[in-house]
C-alpha cells in the first residue's frame, strides 16, 4: 500500500470507528499515564514517546568523567569535551546538518537525546565533577530540574558548564548550555515542547611539533627524560573555534478515541479510560547554529596551512546556519483493541534551510593574480564561485508501521522519500524485528535490523568557502545497504552482535583535507561480544569488538577494540552501595585519521602515515552511593607509561596524562 493510500485509509477508518463507538458515560474517568519517576525521549518524525531512565544509576558513574566516555576507541584531540570521533563505525551517530558540530557532537544537545519527565514530586539533580591540577585544571558542572505541575502537566530545565585548562599548551575548552522543556499529555490534545542553547569555545593547537616529547623526550632534551606537558611546544598558540547552537522544537498532537470501562478487583469505584485510536500530529523544528574560527598568528598559520586565500595577516570566519522544518502527519495508533496489532503513520515533511559563509578580507582581495600571491595569498581553485550560501527547499514523505507491544514479536519499519529540492529522489528505509522466546531458565531475545538509504550529501560537503580551503563540488548521493543483528542470553549475561554494511560513493576528507567522493563500494564488517562475569560481589565486564574496512585508505577502523572492567559491587552499612574497581580501554595500531582545526574535520593522512593505538588507558576508581548521593575518587590514566608511551589517539595529539579526579551528584526530592 501506498503512502497516500495509507492516509486515506486511516481516515477513512477513523470516521467510520467513530460513528459506530458510544458516547462516553458519567463515572469517574481516567487517563493513562506515565508512572512517577519515568522518563521518555521523542521519535522522528511524529512525536512517538521512547521510554528512557533517569541518569540515577551508580554502575560505572566514574566514565561521565573521562574522555573516553562515548566509545571504547575514541579518537581525541585529548582534552574534555575537545573534537573527538567514533571509531567503532557501527555506533557513529548520524551526521548533523551544521557539520562542524559532529566533532563535539557528544556535548551538545539533540532531538534524539531531550528528555521529558513525569515527576510527581519536583527533582533537581546536581552533578559536579573536578580535575586535580592548578595547569590543568577540569570541572563539568551539570544542573538538571523536572516537576509537574499535574498528571498531565510536566515542566523541565538543564545548565550545563565543562571547562578544561586542558593537560597540553593551548588546549583549554569551555562550554555554557541550558535548555527549557515542558509537555501536556492530555485526552485529546497532547504537547511537547523544548528550547536549548549552547555556546562552545575550542582552543586548537594544531598538535603537538614533535612526538618524541612523549615517546622519548630524553632524544630531544639531551638526557633529560622528564617534560612537564604544558611545556610541549605545540603548532598554534592563537587560534580557536567556537560554536553557537538554538533550537526551538514543538510538537502537537490531537487524539480521537473511546472510552471504556476499567475492571480493577481492589477497585469499587467504576472507572473509564480514554482509548486513542488516531492521532493527527504537526511539529515544528527550528534551528540556528554558527560557527567562529579566529586565529591571530600569521607565521604559524604559513607554516601549518598550505593555503590562504583572502587575509595573510589574520583570520576570522563566521559560519551560519539556519533552518526550519514543519510536519504534518497522521497516525493510526497501535493497541486500541486487541486485533489491533501494529501502529501505522504517514507524513509529509517541509524544510528550509540557509547557509552563509564569511571571511575577514574576502572583498580586499586583489584582483590581479601576482599583486594578491606578491601579498602572501594564494590562487584561487579553478572551480572557486562568489557565492557565499544559498537557500534551500526540501519536501518529503514519509511513514512508519510498528509494533511496540507483545511478548514475543515487536517490530517497526519507516520509509521516507524525497519529493522537492536537493532531497528529491532520495530514499531511506529501515525496519527492525525483535523476537523473545524461552530457553532454558531464561528468556533469550534476538533482533534483526536492515536499512537502505540514497541521500543527498550534506550541503557543507559540496560548497564550502574559508580562508585555507574552498571547494565547490557536485557529489553524487551516497548509497548504503545494512544488515545486522543481536542476540542476547540473560542468564550468561552474553550479548553477540553483527553488522555489515555497504557504502557507495562514500565521502571522506582525503589527505589535502578536503571532501572527495569514493567512486566504487566499501565494504564494512563488525562483530562484538560482551559478556559480564559475576561471582559473589567480584564482577568483571568485558567488550571485545572486531572491524574489517575494505579500504583502510579511505575508511580507516581498529581491527580491534578492547573495553575491561574488573570491579567489586557489594552493600554495606546497610545504605552504601559501593563499586570499586579497576577499567581500561584498549584497540590495535592502525593508520589513523588526522584532525584539521580550520575545518573542525577528520580526514587521511598521505605520505609518511602515522600510526596510533596498541596502548592501554586505564583508570582505578572508588565509586558510592549513599541515599540519594553518588560520588567517585578515580584515578585516570594511572597506568601512564607504564607499558607504552606511545599514548595518542589521532596523530600528534596525545591522551591526558595521569590525573586525580572526583565527583559529586546529588538528587534533591523538593
Amino acid at each position: 500500500m501506498g503512502i497516500l493510500q495509507a492516509i486515506s485509509a486511516i481516515i477513512v477508518y477513523t470516521t467510520l470507528l467513530h460513528a459506530q463507538t458510544p458516547a462516553a458515560g458519567n463515572s469517574d474517568k481516567e487517563t493513562k499515564t506515565y508512572p512517577p519517576g519515568s522518563a521518555w525521549t521523542l521519535s522522528w518524525p511524529l512525536g512517538n514517546h521512547i521510554e528512557s531512565t533517569l541518569d540515577t544509576v551508580l554502575y560505572n558513574y566514574q566514565r561521565e568523567f573521562t574522555s573516553a566516555i562515548q566509545s571504547d576507541a575514541w579518537a581525541t584531540t585529548g582534552q574534555f569535551t575537545g573534537p573527538a570521533i567514533n571509531m567503532i563505525y557501527f555506533e557513529r551517530p548520524e551526521s548533523r546538518s551544521f557539520y562542524f558540530n559532529n566533532s563535539i557532537g557528544y556535548w551538545l544537545p539533540s532531538f534524539q537525546k531531550q528528555k521529558f519527565y513525569n515527576m510527581y514530586i519536583p527533582f533537581t539533580q546536581v552533578s559536579y565533577g573536578w580535575g586535580y591540577g592548578t595547569e590543568n585544571r577540569t570541572d563539568h558542572l551539570k544542573i538538571t530540574f523536572a516537576g509537574n505541575v499535574n498528571k498531565k502537566i510536566g515542566l523541565g530545565a538543564w545548565i550545563e558548564y565543562p571547562y578544561t585548562k586542558g593537560s597540553y599548551a593551548e588546549q583549554a575548552t569551555k562550554g555554557l548550555g541550558y535548555g527549557f522543556s515542558g509537555y501536556y499529555n492530555g485526552d485529546h490534545y497532547e504537547m511537547q515542547a523544548f528550547f536549548n542553547h549552547t555556546n562552545h569555545l575550542n582552543k586548537e593547537n594544531g598538535g603537538i611539533t614533535n612526538d618524541l616529547y612523549i615517546t622519548d623526550p630524553a632524544e630531544l632534551q639531551g638526557g633529560y627524560n622528564t617534560i612537564e606537558p604544558k611545556s610541549i611546544p605545540v603548532h598554534l598558540t592563537s587560534a580557536h573555534n567556537r560554536l553557537v547552537g538554538m533550537e526551538f522544537y514543538m510538537n502537537h498532537a490531537y487524539k480521537l478515541g473511546f472510552w471504556r470501562d476499567v475492571t480493577q478487583p481492589e477497585d469499587t469505584v467504576e472507572r473509564e479510560e480514554f482509548v486513542p485510536v488516531t492521532k493527527f500530529v504537526y511539529s515544528l523544528d527550528w534551528k540556528k547554529d554558527r560557527r567562529l574560527f579566529i586565529n591571530t598568528n600569521s607565521t604559524e598559520a604559513r607554516e601549518f596551512w598550505t593555503d590562504t586565500y583572502f587575509n595573510a595577516s589574520s583570520t576570522r570566519e563566521s559560519d551560519n546556519y539556519w533552518s526550519v522544518s514543519n510536519c504534518v502527519g497522521i497516525e493510526l495508533i497501535e493497541g486500541f483493541q486487541k486485533w489491533a496489532k501494529f501502529g501505522l503513520g504517514a507524513y509529509i515533511n517541509y524544510e528550509i534551510d540557509k547557509y552563509r559563509y564569511r571571511i575577514d578580507g574576502m572583498y580586499e582581495r586583489p584582483a590581479d593574480t601576482a599583486e594578491a600571491e606578491a601579498s602572501g595569498l594564494s590562487e584561487l581553485p579553478k572551480d572557486y564561485t562568489r557565492s557565499l550560501g544559498e537557500t534551500r527547499h526540501r519536501m518529503w514523505l514519509g511513514g512508519r508501521l510498528e509494533k511496540t507491544r507483545g511478548s514475543i514479536l515487536r517490530y517497526s519499519a519507516d520509509a521516507r522519500f524525497g519529493l522537492v529540492g536537493d532531497a528529491a529522489g532520495e530514499i531511506d528505509l529501515t525496519g527492525q524485528i525483535q523476537t523473545r522466546f524461552r530457553l532454558a531458565k531464561d528468556t533469550v531475545s534476538i533482533t534483526a535490523e536492515g536499512a537502505f538509504s540514497n541521500l543527498s550529501p550534506n550541503y557543507m560537503l559540496n560548497h564550502y568557502v574559508g580562508n585555507h580551503f574552498i571547494w565547490n563540488n557536485d557529489f553524487n548521493k551516497i548509497q548504503k545497504y545494512r544488515v545486522g543483528g543481536k542476540l542476547y542470553i540473560p542468564w550468561t549475561r552474553t550479548e553477540l552482535s553483527v553488522n555489515f554494511e555497504n557504502i557507495g560513493n562514500y565521502i571522506y576528507f582525503n589527505e589535502l583535507c578536503r571532501p572527495q567522493q569514493h567512486g566504487g563500494q566499501i565494504q564494512v564488517f563488525s562483530a562484538s561480544i560482551d559478556q559480564k562475569l559475576k561471582f559473589g560481589i567480584w564482577n568483571w565486564d568485558n567488550r571485545l569488538t572486531y572491524q574489517a574496512s575494505s579500504d583502510n585508505n579511505v575508511l580507516p577502523l581498529p581491527s580491534f577494540s578492547l573495553y575491561s572492567n574488573m570491579y567489586l559491587y557489594f552493600h554495606a552499612f546497610r545504605a552504601l552501595t559501593v563499586q570499586v574497581g579497576v577499567d581500561c580501554n584498549w584497540y590495535t595500531k592502525y593508520t589513523a585519521l588526522s584532525y584539521q582545526p580550520a575545518t573542525m574535520t577528520f580526514h587521511t593522512q598521505g605520505t609518511d602515515p602515522v600510526k596510533v593505538g596498541n596502548f592501554i588507558f586505564s583508570d582505578v576508581y572508588l565509586t558510592c552511593k549513599l541515599y540519594k548521593v553518588r560520588f567517585f575518587l578515580m584515578c585516570s590514566h594511572l597506568n601512564q607509561g607504564w607499558f607504552s608511551k606511545d599514548y595518542f589517539s589521532l596523530p600528534h595529539y596525545p591522551v591526558d596524562p595521569r590525573q586525580f579526579r572526583l565527583g559529586l551528584s546529588i538528587d534533591f526530592a523538593n
